[in-house]
């Protein structure tokens, strides 16, 4: 599977779009949509040039097909384009590593219910000790059940 349009939209609106190297929440020299390398392996460096718009998409665009790549080769289920679209997105910001060795995965591979899917999407909430991603996972799970990726920050 690839993600569709709801799938990139959400996940540009997810991670933002930087025309210019910056330090991401965790430290890590990053460009364009959440990116911290190009196409050739070479890590981003805060001293690289800025990016247009179309290279900033390009560069995701790339990125992103590894993640899918990643998703499809693990689930032992089938899913929904919604589903695929939100698990895409957990394991672009969490890194494919952890999602391949997560409990998430295996409760969906195992066909858990729904309340404890949710549970597990809820844990990956930390960069380091700092639980800022809570409302990402909210609207990435709501993502995965709903297909609506919005969700209120209550």
């Amino acid at each position: 599977m690839k993600l569709d349009d709801l799938g990139v939209d959400f996940l540009i609106q997810e991670e933002g779009m930087v025309l210019h190297p910056y330090l991401d929440s965790a430290g890590i020299p990053t460009i364009g949509v959440g990116c911290t390398f190009y196409e050739d392996g070479t890590k981003v460096k805060m001293t690289d040039k800025p990016i247009t718009k179309k290279r900033a998409i390009d560069l995701f665009k790339n990125t992103v097909a590894t993640f899918e790549v990643t998703v499809s080769s693990v689930l032992q289920v089938e899913v929904t384009q919604n589903q695929f679209n939100a698990l895409v997105s957990l394991c672009y910001n969490i890194g494919g590593g952890a999602f391949v060795n997560s409990t998430l995965l295996k409760k969906l591979n195992e066909k858990a219910p729904l309340p404890e899917i949710e549970s597990w999407f809820l844990v990956w909430n930390k960069v380091g000790t700092e639980p800022i991603l809570l409302g990402r996972r909210k609207r990435e799970f709501s993502l995965f059940v709903t297909g609506l990726p919005v969700v209120p920050l209550i």
